[in-house]
């Protein structure tokens, strides 16, 4: 699990991506010192497994789901990569709950600064903003933010100066793919309620002392 608090940005090394999947090297910068093989570490907000570790680079098997799911595909030797190792005991809950499992991707529609803020307008599908929320949490290539705006096609995020400059978010433009993933809370209580609302009867005072509530 992770909290979509980014620890560093990387460094791709290689990338050797096709739809069957592939391998990505990534220079972790000083996250080497303390990761391990089978270590998790999150990739532009998608979860990987250490497979390798020269140094200070890792490499990670991307199987063809994450490669058909996220943004994965588009990188290359050079690009620049958010990384976030998986939450220890110890640590501090300083986002939200991040599984590092992406539901798929949006597309930068505008970037717009406000001061030393920057607000962003992310277009996305149907099946990811059904299950965003105003001032919900979504994890955007990894980076946990909270929903300004919402409409049927997009929503806006506003992003503090500090996440612009510990993050990639801080070199985003417009058309950029990125990679989202919805708050696992918003999704399992909708989730709930669907299954409750299909039922026969629908949700009546009945069903929900029924429900134990």
């Amino acid at each position: 699990m992770f909290t979509g608090i980014i620890e560093t940005v990387g460094t791709v090394r290689s990338a050797s991506l096709a739809a069957a999947g592939g391998v990505v090297s990534i220079d972790i910068a000083a996250l080497a010192e303390d990761t391990a093989l089978g270590d998790s570490i999150a990739v532009n907000g998608v979860c990987l497994t250490v497979t390798k570790l020269a140094g200070t680079v890792a490499n990670f098997d991307v199987s063809a789901e994450t490669v058909a799911k996220s943004s994965l595909s588009n990188i290359r030797s050079g690009s620049s990569v958010n990384l976030e190792r998986a939450m220890s005991a110890q640590g501090r809950f300083g986002g939200h709950i991040v599984q590092g499992h992406v539901d798929g991707v949006a597309k930068v529609e505008a970037v717009e600064r406000k001061g030393d803020f920057v607000e962003m307008r992310f277009a996305a599908g149907e099946d990811l903003l059904d299950n965003i929320i105003a001032k919900g949490s979504v994890a955007v290539d990894g980076v946990s933010l909270t929903v300004a705006k919402i409409n049927a096609r997009s929503f806006t995020v506003a992003v503090i100066p500090v996440t612009l400059k510990e993050t990639t978010l801080g070199k985003a433009r417009p058309a950029d793919i990125v990679n989202i993933e919805t708050d696992i809370i918003c999704k399992t209580v909708k989730k709930q309620l669907e299954r409750m609302l299909s039922s026969e009867g629908g949700l009546t005072v009945n069903k929900l002392r029924e429900l134990g509530f």
